[in-house]
């Protein structure tokens, strides 16, 4: 199976939290795969600066575990309709998460999240 790893998730592993322990779980089943958007390398370094913690080992972890993919002009413009639409019902919906939900069409996969936005939206592994 192939997921998309968003930042929230990334974070929750990182601490060892009991929601990182799901994602633990699927990164050590060896038939599944995984990507990371690189607009969460951002989101996830600024969690890095503001809990001191050393990003150079964060990020060699989140290469050694998933692809980056990069986000192409054409992701943003898709992904402003998402973003548009999503807000009629989830006032606070993201730009960032809309990207997320445009590469995860793209390539097909489920969507690894804690973040309230992604709750009960279709192929998310929402962590509880």
């Amino acid at each position: 199976m192939m997921y998309l790893i968003d930042s929230y998730a990334w974070v929750e592993y990182f601490i060892g939290s009991t929601k990182g322990e799901v994602l633990q779980k699927l990164l050590q089943e060896e038939r599944n795969s995984f990507l990371t958007v690189e607009c969460c390398l951002a989101e996830i370094r600024g969690w890095a600066l503001r809990n001191k913690k050393e990003f150079d080992t964060i990020f060699k972890l989140i290469r050694a575990n998933s692809t980056i993919i990069t986000i192409t002009e054409q992701d943003w413009i898709a992904a402003a309709v998402v973003w548009f639409e999503l807000r009629k019902k989830r006032k606070h919906f993201g730009l960032v998460d809309a990207v997320i939900l445009v590469k995860q069409s793209e390539h097909r996969c489920k969507v690894i999240s804690g973040d309230p936005h992604f709750k009960d939206l279709k192929d998310v592994v929402f962590l509880r």
